[in-house]
């Protein structure tokens, strides 16, 4: 199959030019809407904050030495059951005051609809037209093989089963642009650019809100109970064991570098976990006195009366 020359210049070339120049504009409408960046919440900042230090000690406790580890690991834990972060304190019983009342709660749902409404109506318009003027238009040809599962993403709005799959046609060819210009939007605008195609789904999916102005918000749009965050992170720190990770640094260091076979790192595991497991068997031990002092008591009663009867037989 030939292509016209003409669908280069005409169809292929115009709609690239004009998603690239739509993109731009729409950041530099959302600059103007947006306005000065609005200064975080103290309160809201610590909360966030708050979350993260648990996460960070999670992932990153290794690093420290198991004291260090076990303490921070109880205040995080006791600042989190109390509720010593949170932005308001925890009401006992008393009603939630009204959302609808809050000015930062309204003024991050106006925010959330002056982005969705700026993320969807140039998409809508731009899909309209290449639908309007270029429905059914075969653009280009990839230069490697593709497998049929692409021919649903790559030829919509044209309904043939014959036609190779590496073919393009118009409607593809858009959403092609949509994820495939970021490099071009961060080149001409710079990183953290507002014609951002990903982090526009991603903000239509929550509608919008963020949590920078306001309280945090779900994905479904509505306030979370942050205790309710907090008790579970308490929970999956609590859950968090430490290991150390310097421990058998040395002898790692040689098994690296060829110096000692890696058979001796497996012998000091051994070593190790059979001193848990006694230390476990000593505390069990300890616990469990009583019932092996009765075990022993009625084994010595069953021997005395199994002699007994034995001297009966013999008699």
């Amino acid at each position: 199959m030939l292509l016209d020359p003409a669908i280069r210049d005409w169809v292929l070339i115009p709609i690239m030019v004009v998603m690239v120049l739509v993109g731009v504009v729409r950041h530099q409408v959302t600059v103007l809407l947006n306005g000065t960046p609005k200064k975080a919440d103290l309160k809201s900042a610590r909360e966030t904050k708050a979350l993260q230090r648990g996460a960070i000690l999670r992932a990153f406790g290794s690093h420290l030495p198991e004291h260090a580890f076990l303490s921070r690991k109880a205040y995080l834990s006791d600042a989190f059951e109390k509720g010593s972060y949170l932005k308001e304190p925890i009401s006992n019983g008393k009603p939630k005051p009204n959302l609808m009342q809050d000015p930062a709660y309204v003024e991050t749902m106006m925010d959330g609809m002056k982005k969705n409404i700026m993320n969807i109506v140039p998409q809508t318009v731009i899909m309209g037209w290449i639908n309007f003027f270029f429905s059914g238009f075969v653009l280009i040809k990839l230069p490697f093989p593709l497998t049929i599962r692409f021919k649903s993403m790559l030829q919509r709005g044209i309904e043939t089963h014959d036609m190779d799959v590496s073919w393009v046609s118009s409607l593809s060819w858009y959403f092609l642009n949509l994820f495939g210009l970021q490099s071009v939007f961060t080149l001409i605008l710079g990183s953290g650019h507002a014609a951002d195609a990903m982090r526009d789904m991603q903000a239509m999916s929550t509608m919008g809100m963020g949590a920078a102005a306001g309280p945090q918000m779900g994905p479904t749009g509505q306030p979370q109970d942050m205790h309710k965050v907090f008790l579970s992170e308490k929970e999956n720190l609590e859950l968090t064991e430490h290991e150390w990770g310097l421990d058998n640094v040395e002898t790692r260091l040689l098994v690296k570098y060829g110096k000692k076979p890696r058979s001796v790192l497996l012998e000091k595991k051994g070593v190790s976990s059979t001193k848990t497991s006694s230390s476990t068997m000593v505390s069990s031990s300890g616990s469990s006195g009583s019932s092996s002092h009765v075990v022993t008591t009625t084994t010595t009663t069953t021997t005395t009366t199994s002699s007994k009867k034995k001297g009966k037989k013999q008699n």
